[in-house]
């Protein structure tokens, strides 16, 4: 986890009560940490160590696809949180939401003692949850699904409020002097994308036009990008929703022969290289490895002494922070170690 005082300062906060959730999330993770390691299990030691978790299994279960550096990112930060707990982890995910779901019954059926989970789409994860809440098993939620995790019965959430990051957005484009921004959505449905590209347009006093593209082939994100640059001259700035699809539209940008700006929302070490360089304006970085790292420690700091991070009330915010040429060197050297 990341404490540097330099690292990008968040640019907006948030709800009182859900910032004191966070530092207080924070300040007992400082308090009860005292190694790190990436396995996917870990042994009990003594109370004045890290204190037995009591052999708790944990499954972290997620709408990644398989190899997706984000999703990496969040396996690590989850993997560390086991390690130092001495949790038992497993991480599936399925990008398919019915499949995702029967990962979550799998997970039940494997009696573990807590369940990790996305709402990319809440509607078809309702019955699963509610399957998990019957056998008394904790759910909590981490990255998508923040305007559904209370109502679904989640004990806690950690993650970035995508609609308050996409306003920002917004803000930001207006003091670069934008006038025209594609907001490309990989993802049809997925309410965390939807939510940020809602979020520019609130904001953006520039008109903002939505692009849908078929996320699981990036020749074909690459292709559509620098096809609507190509038919419309006055789009002066593309907005992505990942880090690998941010890198797609530099390329898309290249090929149209267009002047306009790449954004993106979240962050990787090769799209911190492309900050650096200037080939990406700047990126909106949801910490990945801090949603999974608080996630998974949530059952540890529950079972040992009771703890809900913001009480059940309110969500644990883990963004928006804006990464730009500025301020980027504060950021590449962890970004090097694959934790940013």
């Amino acid at each position: 986890m990341n404490t540097t005082p330099s690292g990008p300062v968040p640019v907006l906060s948030a709800r009182g009560t859900a910032l004191a959730a966070a530092v207080a999330a924070v300040c007992l993770l400082a308090s009860g940490c005292s190694g790190s390691g990436g396995s996917d299990t870990g042994s009990d030691t003594d109370p004045a160590g890290k204190a037995s978790a009591g052999g708790i299994k944990v499954a972290l279960i997620t709408h990644g696809a398989p190899n997706d550096a984000f999703w990496e990112l969040v396996k690590k930060g989850a993997q560390a949180a086991a390690a130092k707990d001495g949790i038992d982890l497993t991480y599936e995910s399925d990008p398919d939401s019915k499949g995702q779901a029967d990962l979550v019954r799998d997970a039940i059926a494997d009696r573990v003692d807590g369940i990790a989970l996305t709402l990319a789409k809440p509607e078809a994860m309702k019955s699963a949850v509610a399957a998990a809440r019957a056998a008394g098993i904790p759910v909590v939620g981490l990255n998508s699904g923040i305007d559904a995790w209370k109502s679904g019965g989640l004990l806690q959430y950690f993650g970035q409020n995508e609609s308050v990051a996409g306003q920002a957005v917004g803000d930001k484009l207006d003091a670069l002097r934008a006038k025209h921004a594609l907001c490309v959505i990989h993802e049809r449905g997925n309410v965390a994308v939807e939510a940020r590209c809602a979020g520019v347009k609130k904001t953006f006093a520039g008109r903002t036009e939505m692009h849908y593209v078929d996320g699981t082939d990036m020749d074909a994100v690459t292709d559509s990008v620098a096809a609507a640059l190509k038919q419309d001259r006055t789009i002066d700035e593309v907005v992505m929703n990942g880090a690998e699809f941010a890198l797609a539209a530099v390329k898309s940008v290249k090929e149209a022969g267009s002047k306009a700006e790449v954004a993106t929302f979240d962050l990787n070490k090769d799209l911190v290289k492309a900050v650096q360089s200037g080939d990406v304006q700047f990126a909106v970085d949801q910490q990945p490895y801090l949603q999974g790292y608080l996630a998974v420690d949530a059952f540890w700091l529950y079972k040992t002494n009771g703890n809900v991070s913001g009480g059940g009330e309110e969500p644990v915010l883990t963004g928006p922070a804006f990464v730009t040429k500025q301020n980027v060197a504060a950021v590449s050297k962890f970004a090097a170690n694959g934790t940013r």
